[in-house]
């Protein structure tokens, strides 16, 4: 029989951790609960109940989203929905209400799937995640943290504790997609998140752009986002931007779709981004700080 630890602070999963080192942590549990049989067993050790890894909050201009956060949440947040609608956009594809509710933004980074969900949204936000062990605290960039397919930087002992997104200066469009074979429960064939800010002239400032199962992990062409900045958002540079993508990608076939259907998918993704009721980030976060 499996044993599963559930403490409520940070102190008692620091002990668990210690008194039970070959234990394997999760957080919601979607997917590990799946293949933990499969894989051999062994203790869990849950870190839903910790409080302190859970919420969102505004603090000294970064929204902060703890590790244990359900996807529920994170979509029913109104700081979320109003200041980084390309997360809320990118959660909602995440499978379905059932899972939403269970599955945390922490499980989904560490899982670091090729196809999950959240990430490609956390990639043009920058995000940057807070990571700790009993003894230290460290905070990186997720695109350094994800090293490959199901791969991360995490060291022995260590936890991610939070989330950290800097809210824009500047109005921004945000747009994300997935594109799978049904609408709930169904895996990513490609997904886009974008953010793009535009100069007065209404020519592009600033452009980011990230995809799913495209690759190991998250694509991210620093070719196909020079070819928007300083054009206009239209077909033309967006054709120019997809060829870029479609050869920085290295999709693979599988059960669901070749690898020449996911680039052709990855390109025509982009002209969704014509789509005139995309919603654009105009006002600053005029909420209360909130301490640690």
């Amino acid at each position: 029989m499996t044993r599963v630890i559930m403490p409520e602070t940070l102190e008692s999963l620091w002990d668990a951790m210690t008194a039970a080192p070959e234990a394997r942590l999760f957080c919601g549990g979607t997917d590990l609960l799946v293949r933990h049989r499969r894989e051999g067993g062994g203790s869990l050790i849950g870190i839903d109940r910790i409080a302190a890894l859970r919420g969102i909050r505004y603090q000294d201009g970064d929204v902060v989203i703890g590790a244990a956060t359900r996807f529920s949440d994170i979509l029913e947040d109104p700081l979320i929905r109003a200041h980084l609608p390309v997360l809320a956009r990118g959660v909602a594809a995440l499978a379905s209400p059932t899972i939403r509710a269970m599955a945390s933004i922490g499980g989904n980074i560490v899982t670091a799937s090729p196809a999950a969900d959240s990430l490609p949204a956390l990639t043009v936000l920058s995000a940057r995640l807070d990571l700790a062990s009993p003894n230290a605290h460290r905070t990186v960039a997720l695109r350094e943290f994800i090293t490959g397919s199901h791969a991360t930087g995490l060291r022995p002992g260590e936890i991610v504790t939070a989330v950290r997104i800097a809210l824009a200066p500047r109005p921004a469009l945000h747009h994300a997609e997935k594109v799978g074979q049904r609408r709930m429960l169904s895996g990513t064939l490609v997904s886009l998140a974008a953010v793009i800010a535009m100069d007065d002239d209404g020519r592009i400032e600033q452009a980011s752009l990230a995809f799913g199962n495209l690759g190991p992990t998250v694509l991210v062409s620093v070719e196909a986002e020079a070819e928007l900045i300083g054009r206009r958002l239209d077909r033309d540079a967006l054709a120019a931007a997809g060829v870029a993508v479609r050869r920085a990608a290295r999709p693979q076939d599988d059960v669901r779709a070749s690898a020449a259907y996911r680039l052709r998918l990855a390109g025509n993704l982009l002209f969704r981004l014509l789509d005139p009721k995309i919603p654009i980030v105009a006002e600053k976060y005029k909420g209360r700080e909130t301490a640690e």
